[in-house]
């Protein structure tokens, strides 16, 4: 159930990249103001609160293990490095999946743990955002849409895990990491130098409303 295989992405390019105008319209989470708070708990039972985790830059990586451009990420484990390095520079990685049940890449707290322990993760949490409640108080998007919140609390970066918006796997190679490096110029005490750029990937799977 883990990340299907490479060879679906013709079929998926279908329809993944005009996903993004697709979505309903939400409010986005806006950069250089606090970003939204919220309380969830992650599929290993531990309570996350952003508000507790002030003193330390956090990741939001919005996931779907079904989304050809996820599966760029894990299956060339360009996203676990990520996850690693900003890990073990004393960040907070959270990944989120906001896909709602009967939705595509809803997991139970199960199959998620499979998930990570199959991938290999470095995350410090994941979060079902069923009712894509935190999903939709962010504006995320797509999967990844990625988030970068300062120490202080303040959303410094938001959009794209890269600058390479594609799905084949290869083009990680060389691609400009817009995550890590908000986090090495928050590191070094510096303004993010590029603080927003267009999210791509699949639509996030929200629950339809009426």
């Amino acid at each position: 159930m883990l990340f299907k295989s490479p060879k679906k992405f013709i079929m998926a390019l279908a329809f993944v990249p005009f996903a993004i105008g697709a979505v309903p319209a939400l409010a986005a989470a806006e950069v250089g103001r606090p970003a939204p708070d919220f309380s969830a708990t992650d599929i290993k039972g531990n309570e996350v609160k952003l508000s507790d985790l002030k003193g330390k830059d956090v990741v939001l990586e919005w996931t779907n293990q079904e989304c050809p451009f996820v599966v760029k990420h894990y299956k060339s484990g360009n996203m676990q490095a990520a996850q690693k390095k900003a890990t073990d520079g004393g960040a907070i990685w959270i990944s989120i999946n906001s896909s709602a049940p009967g939705m595509q890449g809803n997991v139970t707290p199960e199959e998620a743990v499979r998930i990570e322990q199959e991938a290999g993760t470095h995350a410090t949490h994941r979060i079902l955002d069923e009712s894509g409640d935190i999903g939709r108080e962010y504006g995320a998007k797509t999967t990844p849409h990625m988030f970068v919140i300062n120490k202080e609390g303040v959303l410094a970066y938001a959009g794209a895990i890269d600058d390479k918006p594609d799905a084949d796997p290869a083009s990680v190679e060389g691609a400009k990491n817009y995550v890590l490096a908000a986090l090495d110029e928050l590191s070094a005490g510096k303004e993010v130098s590029t603080p927003s750029t267009p999210a791509y990937g699949c639509g996030v799977k929200y629950k339809t409303t009426n």
